[in-house]
């Protein structure tokens, strides 16, 4: 029997215990998506105008159909994200991996992202909130076609990055929650309650333009720190 040096050994174990550590991470991410998801999807699933947690402007009648359809694909995307992205479904199971991906671009990224298109142009939050998602939502759409061309050509490690920037594209609606109470309080700290439109449409800029904004600075932190990250165990559609 040959034994391995210490330092040896420890390199051995340093890929595996890497997998692990990223595999106990993706349970918070989950939970906090899921969490999300059963706070904000129930009153889209009811059809009803009126439980919808943005008002739908009354002049526009397809605003709240275009609403259903970013929320709901969004949700698709947000649950569908978390499996290709574990590293055990990507070495064992490649073709579920590239079954989910696809749905994930498919039915998640792709509508919501147009449907988020039309509910951005109506906004009721005013121009810099709408104008926040006409760019965010053309720029996921980008980051997620790279994502997939990068995965015909076949350079694995370069499509798992772009879609991890995708998937913290479609996050912002989570940090957006997190972040718009403490936002809206110094607001009101600050300005008072004089005028609550003006309130209003000014947390609303802040918070769209900053959280996705924040969402991406955090992603390309995360990838600047672990610039290793093993994508390559995936396999090719």
């Amino acid at each position: 029997m040959v034994l391995l040096p210490e330092r040896s050994r420890e390199a051995a174990h340093a890929p595996r215990s890497r997998r692990c550590r990223r595999q106990r991470g993706m349970l918070p991410l989950a939970l906090t998506a899921l969490a999300f998801l059963a706070f904000s999807l129930p009153p889209y699933l009811s059809l009803d105008p009126a439980r919808s947690r943005v008002p739908p402007p009354a002049d526009v009648p397809a605003y709240f159909p275009a609403l259903v359809v970013h929320v709901t694909c969004g949700a698709v995307a947000m649950v569908t994200w978390c499996l290709p992205i574990w590293p055990w479904l990507r070495r064992r199971r490649p073709r579920v991996h590239r079954i989910v991906g696809r749905v994930y671009v498919l039915a998640g990224v792709l509508p919501s992202a147009l449907a988020g298109l039309f509910v951005a142009y109506h906004s009721p939050f005013g121009p810099v909130a709408g104008a926040s998602s006409l760019v965010l939502a053309p720029l996921r759409l980008s980051v997620t076609a790279v994502g997939v061309v990068r995965l015909r050509q076949r350079r694995v490690a370069e499509h798992g990055r772009w879609m991890i920037r995708s998937f913290a594209l479609t996050m912002p609606i989570v940090i957006h929650r997190l972040i718009g109470v403490p936002i809206f309080v110094a607001l009101y700290l600050l300005l008072g309650a004089d005028d609550e439109q003006l309130l209003q449409r000014v947390g609303a800029a802040i918070v769209a333009c900053s959280s996705w904004i924040l969402a991406l600075v955090l992603v390309e932190r995360h990838l600047r720190r672990d610039p290793d990250r093993p994508f390559a165990e995936a396999t090719p559609a």
